[in-house]
């Protein structure tokens, strides 16, 4: 579990340190000012600079820029695309102008490949990253992006196609993560989900979860439509032997079954939600915050959150007012100062005392 979170040269993030963080972190602030920003930050940084997720966050936001057909010139492509992730789009090839998230470095570096011959005769490759200015004047290197965790270093060229690199092959990484987008998940995706806890606890945790919408939820189940092509969630009522399509109950308890499912399935690991209150009443957020505190404890898992909704606010700090919940979250508010992204925190008692008194937090 991340204790705090150190970010700088991400997006607009130039340098932001949170100084602690708790099992449940709901993130708030106007718009620019970096909340979806810190959950892909905590995606890179969890899945150790994984190239996959990394361009798979530049293609929903449209900065996966793919080689012309007619020269197909991968270096100004990756790099175009790539220089996306950097504060003010810089690319600099200095340390100082990498990425860093926690111990983790992105950055872009010139290099030489030099043959090494051992006592056997076996010849390996190694890269050598160019350090000082003279070094980066010859005209035999090439440019390459660094992915550095702690000491360990690998350096990907950027003259080839890298967008479906998967993992950072030095570094073993079993830690979960489940991202809730602003957009419900695909149902496919749902359905997977569903799929690894079926006939385990986990699933009386979705009906649980449903319950808050509907009371009478049994089961619920995932089938193929007509043509075979897709799958999607069916409940069945505790009063009925009707099998119902869940989305014809509203986008409220799809949601909700969005978040649990996501929610049991990051055991160990994170869960990140981009806007919690999308498709939520009011009336429901304080119960499902409840069942997210419960179960991140059981499961081991830390949430990030982030929403604009003063309701979503007020039930969270229903929540973490309860005994047993109040050492376990923290509210982190975002500002922007003179181009800089600044936070506030704000732990169970500071967050009962600006609600009671009405003080601006979202």
């Amino acid at each position: 579990m991340l204790d705090a979170l150190y970010i700088k040269n991400y997006r607009n993030l130039k340098e932001l340190k949170i100084s602690s963080l708790s099992r449940v972190n709901l993130i708030t602030g106007k718009n620019n000012t970096g909340k979806s920003t810190i959950l892909e930050a905590i995606i890179i940084y969890a899945t150790s600079g994984d190239l996959s997720w990394i361009y798979q966050l530049l293609e929903e936001r449209g900065e996966n820029y793919k080689p012309k057909e007619q020269n197909k010139n991968f270096t100004d492509a990756n790099l175009k695309t790539l220089f996306s992730l950097f504060t003010n789009r810089h690319v600099g090839f200095e340390a100082a102008d990498a990425i860093r998230i926690e111990n983790l470095s992105l950055g872009f570096v010139k290099y030489i490949d030099k043959s090494e011959v051992d006592s056997n005769g076996n010849v390996t490759s190694k890269r050598i990253v160019l350090q000082n200015a003279s070094e980066k004047q010859t005209e035999d290197y090439r440019v390459g992006f660094e992915i550095k965790v702690d000491n360990i270093s690998e350096i990907l060229p950027l003259d080839v196609d890298i967008s479906y690199r998967f993992g950072f092959r030095k570094i073993e990484n079993s830690r979960k993560i489940q991202l809730i987008r602003t957009r419900n998940i695909d149902s496919g995706i749902n359905g997977s989900l569903f799929d690894n806890i079926a006939l385990t606890e986990k699933e009386q945790y979705v009906i649980e979860a449903l319950q808050i919408v509907e009371p009478l939820a049994e089961r619920i189940a995932f089938i193929e439509n007509a043509t075979g092509e897709k799958r999607s969630a069916v409940i069945k009522l505790s009063n009925s032997q009707q099998i119902l399509p869940l989305r014809s109950m509203g986008d409220g308890i799809s949601r909700i079954l969005t978040i649990i499912l996501a929610l049991v399935n990051a055991d160990n690991g994170f869960l990140l939600i981009d806007e919690f209150e999308n498709g939520l009443h009011y009336t429901v957020q304080q119960q499902l915050w409840s069942i997210i505190f419960r179960l991140a404890r059981r499961l081991n898992i830390q949430v990030f959150v982030t929403t604009h909704s003063d309701d979503c606010i007020k039930g969270f700090e229903s929540v973490l007012s309860n005994s047993d919940s109040s050492s376990d979250g923290k509210l982190i508010r975002l500002d922007s100062e003179n181009d800089h992204i600044k936070q506030v925190e704000f732990n169970a008692n500071e967050l009962r005392i600006a609600n009671d008194q009405n003080i601006e937090i979202r």
